[in-house]
C-alpha cells in the first residue's frame, strides 16, 4: 500500500491510455510510477477441508447438550458452534454423541 506524496491519500493502481499500470491518487490526481512490479491480489487457494473443521480431540472439555443421536437414540451430545456461511447466516450448530461419538451438525 502506498500513499500520495502531495496529499497523503492512499494510492491506486490505474491504466494509463497508452496501456502502462502507474498508482494516481483518488483525491488529488497525482500519479507515481511504481518500481518493479505492482502486485494488486493473490488468490488464496483453498481445499474443502479448510472450511469446515470439526473436533476430533476427545481431550477438549465440550458443554453437553440434549439431543438425540441419529445413531444410536442416546440423549445427550457435545456441541459447539462455527459460522461456516455468510456473516448475516446463523451459525452452524455441531453435536458429538457422547456415547457413540457420532458427528452430525443442524443448520
Amino acid at each position: 500500500m502506498q500513499f500520495c506524496d502531495e496529499c497523503g491519500a492512499m494510492m491506486i493502481p490505474f491504466t494509463k491510455e497508452d496501456g502502462t499500470r502507474v498508482l494516481k491518487c483518488r483525491s488529488c490526481g497525482y500519479i507515481e510510477n511504481p518500481e518493479g512490479d505492482m502486485m494488486v491480489s493473490q488468490p488464496i487457494e483453498k481445499t474443502p477441508r479448510d472450511k469446515i473443521i470439526v473436533v476430533e480431540d476427545d481431550s477438549i472439555p465440550m458443554p453437553i447438550t440434549k439431543a438425540a443421536c441419529p445413531k444410536c437414540g442416546h440423549n445427550e451430545a457435545y456441541y459447539w458452534t462455527l459460522q461456516t456461511r455468510r456473516g448475516d447466516e446463523g451459525a452452524t450448530e455441531f453435536y458429538r454423541c457422547t456415547k457413540c461419538s457420532a458427528t452430525w451438525r443442524r443448520y
